[in-house]
C-alpha cells in the first residue's frame, strides 16, 4: 500500500523539498527490511495481550506423546496457549499489504492466498482439538489427517496453476524451468553482454509443461506445510529455524530478481521474485518476534495456525523462484523431522511393533536419548545457519 501510493506521487516528491525521502518507499531494498522489523514490532507489541485472550479462551495445549518418559518431561506444559501463529500470520499479512506491491504483484497476491487458506486450515484444526469445552464434550481431535492433506494439495494446486501463469514462461522460460542441482540454467558470459540482452538460456535446461509444474509445485507447499507442522514440538524449534530459512530464502528472492545476478550465479531468472523479498522479510521478522514468547519456556505455542501457514508460505517462494531442490537443503531439518516420522510409522507397521528411533519426529529420539530441550533446539538451529550457509555455497559452485 505505501508502495503503491509512493509511486503514484512520486513525480510530485521529486519536487517536494525534504519529502522526497518518501521515495525511500520505492526502493525494495528498505523496503524489505522495513518489513522484517515491522512484523517483529508487530508481534511483540501484540504478543501480550493475543497471549491473554487465548489464555482466556482456554485455548491450551495438551501434550500426548504416547510415550510416558515424554509425558512426563512435557508435563508442565500443559494449557499452554496454542493457536500463537494468528500472531505470525497477521505480522506478515500487515507488513506485506504495507511494504510489497499489491496492486499489480501476482506473486504477492498469490503468496498472501497460500498464507491465509493454510491460516485457517490449521485454525480450524486447532479450534476443533484445542478448546477446553470440545475437549469435555468429547469432540474428535481436529482435522482428519486424509482432510488436512486434502486441503493443503488443493492450496498447492490451485496457486501453483496460477503461480505458473504469472510466471509467464514464453517471455521468462526460466521461470518455469526445472532447476537441477548444479545444472547452469544460462550460458557463461560476462557481464557486459549480461547487461545489453539479458542472459541467454542453457539449451540442456528443461523447460516444464503445466501440469507437471503444478503437481510438483502442489506436492512441494503441501509436503513442506506438513513438515514444519511435525517439527513444531519444542519450544522454539519451528520459529528459529523458520527464521533462518526465511533470512536465506530472502537471499535468494534477491539474486532471483536480478538478471545480472542471476546472469553471472547461473540461476533462473524470475522478474517477479522481486517483492517476494518482501515477503521473505515479512515472515523473518515475524518468526523472530514471536520466538521472543515462544522460547523455553514457551509462553505460547503456534499450533497448526501458524506451522501449517509458514512452511507452505516458504516453499511457495522456493517454487517461485525455482528453488525447490535449494529448500530441501536450506528446509532440511523440517525435511528430516517429515522423514523421520514416516519412517518410522512405516516400519513399524511393516515389522509388527519395531521401532527405529525411540520416538518420532526426531527431536524427540534426542531428548530421550539424554539432550535437554534447549540442547536439541539450540543444535539444530545450527545446523539449519550451516545448511543455508552450504545452500549459498552451492550457488556459486555452479
Amino acid at each position: 500500500m505505501l508502495y503503491y501510493l509512493t509511486k503514484s506521487f512520486e513525480e510530485w516528491l521529486s519536487s517536494a523539498g525534504w519529502l522526497s525521502v518518501i521515495k525511500v518507499f520505492t526502493q525494495f531494498h528498505f523496503r524489505a527490511f522495513a518489513a522484517l522489523l515491522f512484523s517483529f514490532f508487530f508481534v511483540i507489541l501484540l504478543g501480550p495481550r493475543t497471549i491473554d485472550r487465548l489464555r482466556r479462551l482456554k485455548v491450551g495445549d495438551q501434550p500426548e506423546f504416547y510415550n510416558a518418559q515424554l509425558n512426563e518431561i512435557n508435563g508442565k506444559k500443559k494449557d499452554t496457549p496454542t493457536m500463537g501463529g494468528i500472531l505470525i500470520v497477521g505480522a506478515i499479512c500487515v507488513s506485506t499489504m504495507l511494504f510489497a506491491d499489491i496492486v499489480y504483484s501476482q506473486y504477492v497476491k498469490l503468496s498472501l492466498l497460500v498464507l491465509v487458506w493454510l491460516a485457517v486450515v490449521g485454525s480450524f484444526d486447532d479450534w476443533l482439538k484445542l478448546t477446553a469445552a470440545r475437549r469435555a464434550a468429547g469432540t474428535r481431535e481436529g482435522l482428519f489427517a486424509w482432510e488436512k492433506l486434502l486441503f493443503q494439495l488443493g492450496c498447492g494446486l490451485l496457486v501453483s496453476f496460477f503461480l505458473y501463469q504469472a510466471a509467464n514462461g514464453s517471455e521468462n522460460p526460466a521461470a518455469i524451468s526445472l532447476n537441477l542441482p548444479f545444472q547452469k540454467t544460462y550460458l557463461s558470459e560476462k557481464l557486459s553482454a549480461i547487461k545489453q540482452t539479458g542472459p541467454d538460456l542453457n539449451p540442456s535446461v528443461i523447460l516444464l509443461g503445466v501440469w507437471i509444474f503444478v503437481l510438483f509445485g502442489g506436492l512441494m507447499i503441501a509436503g513442506t506445510s506438513n513438515a514444519v507442522n511435525i517439527a513444531d514440538g519444542m519450544d522454539g524449534l519451528a520459529a528459529g529455524t523458520m527464521s533462518i530459512c526465511s533470512i536465506v530464502v530472502m537471499v535468494l528472492c534477491y539474486l532471483a530478481s536480478s538478471s545480472e545476478f542471476a546472469g553471472l550465479l547461473l540461476v533462473p531468472w524470475v522478474p517477479g521474485a522481486t517483492e517476494l523479498i518482501i515477503v521473505s522479510g515479512a515472515m523473518a521478522g515475524a518468526c523472530l518476534g514471536f520466538l521472543w514468547f515462544n522460547c523455553n519456556p514457551a509462553r505460547v505455542f503456534m499450533g497448526d495456525t501458524g506451522s501449517l501457514a509458514l512452511g507452505g508460505l516458504l516453499s511457495f517462494i522456493a517454487v517461485a523462484i525455482r528453488q525447490e531442490f535449494l529448500l530441501f537443503l536450506i528446509a532440511g531439518i523440517f525435511y528430516m523431522e517429515l522423514a523421520s516420522t514416516a519412517l518410522q510409522v512405516g516400519y513399524f507397521k511393516w515389522s509388527g511393533g519395531k521401532r527405529i528411533f525411540r520416538c518420532a519426529p526426531i527431536h524427540h529420539h534426542f531428548q530421550l536419548g539424554g539432550w535437554s530441550e534447549s540442547q536439541v533446539v539450540v543444535r539444530f538451529w545450527l545446523i539449519t545457519a550451516i545448511l543455508g550457509a552450504l545452500a549459498m555455497a552451492t550457488i556459486k559452485m555452479r
